[in-house]
């Protein structure tokens, strides 16, 4: 059975909203005003379906975003230019049948044509050895540890370098050529329209 991942439907924000609060301790709860902010702000915001069911959801911020998690701007002190990975989620019956391979795979190639690393947090807490494994077979390493002052939870802060970010963006800068697997998944905002982040 084929995994399709593909931009978000505002039809499917109450879906997501139940996958994302059902997902346990790994992942921080969501309300509807917050998740329907990622909808109208997120950069990235991607659904997985299998077999025509939702299977999970990737939401991502690139840096000049005004994403206001101390995760990210954890990362914002560290790292000028970067693309932040602020929640992967997938349903409990999918896990290990490859979603979350798709969903990074899919990640990865938007994000490398526009920055040059990829950044995201694992909790040390609530059993996050398979989600450390996982990451570090996809090629991140721990770059520091950060304690979130409104949840007290300590996370280890990842990141990996993408190596084909300096080659496209010394050929081409920002103006990518006009090709429909090279569009951003979504545009949102005003903001993204003028500037083409």
């Amino acid at each position: 059975m084929s995994i399709v991942i593909r931009d978000v439907r505002e039809h499917e924000l109450d879906s997501v909203l139940a996958l994302n609060n059902a997902a346990g301790p790994s992942i921080l709860p969501l309300d509807s005003g917050r998740l329907r902010r990622f909808y109208e702000t997120a950069e990235y915001f991607r659904v997985a379906e299998r077999d025509g069911t939702l299977a999970g959801f990737l939401v991502g911020f690139g840096s000049a975003s005004d994403h206001a998690t101390s995760n990210f701007h954890w990362f914002a002190a560290h790292y000028p230019h970067y693309f932040y990975i602020d929640r992967v989620v997938v349903a409990s019956r999918r896990r290990g049948g490859g979603v979350g391979r798709a969903f990074y795979a899919d990640v990865q190639s938007y994000a490398e044509l526009r920055y040059p690393v990829l950044a995201c947090e694992v909790f040390v807490e609530h059993d996050s050895d398979p989600a450390r494994i996982f990451h570090g077979s996809f090629g991140f390493r721990e770059v520091g540890q950060h304690v979130m002052p409104e949840t007290g939870i300590r996370a280890s802060m990842l990141t990996k370098d993408l190596c084909s970010y300096a080659w496209v963006h010394s050929h081409y800068g920002d103006a990518l050529p006009d090709e429909p697997w090279l569009l951003q998944p979504r545009v949102v905002g005003e903001a993204q329209l003028a500037t083409g982040t």
